[in-house]
């Protein structure tokens, strides 16, 4: 995946941007980023505070550990079953 050149607290402040009356237009040029990054960021963290958008990467962190587990022991799992089989 890509790295993104901003932070979550800098989408947020640039996100905020439109809210004290800068058009996209304006704050797209200043940024140097494309009306479409600006549109999806602001489906991803329109809205948030910087506290939310914390937790936000908390629990994405979080997710992605307890899939990697499942899918660990799923895997497992799948193993021992075929190894009872063949016996």
């Amino acid at each position: 995946m890509k790295a993104t050149r901003f932070t979550e607290s800098q989408i947020v402040a640039i996100l905020k941007q439109q809210d004290s009356g800068q058009t996209v237009a304006q704050i797209t040029r200043e940024h140097g980023v494309s009306e479409a990054t600006f549109y999806n960021w602001k489906a991803k963290y329109g809205g948030m505070q910087l506290a939310e958008v914390k937790r936000l990467k908390e629990l994405e962190e979080e997710n992605r550990r307890l899939k990697k587990m499942y899918a660990e022991l799923s895997l497992q799992n799948d193993i021992f079953k075929e190894a009872l089989t063949k016996k």
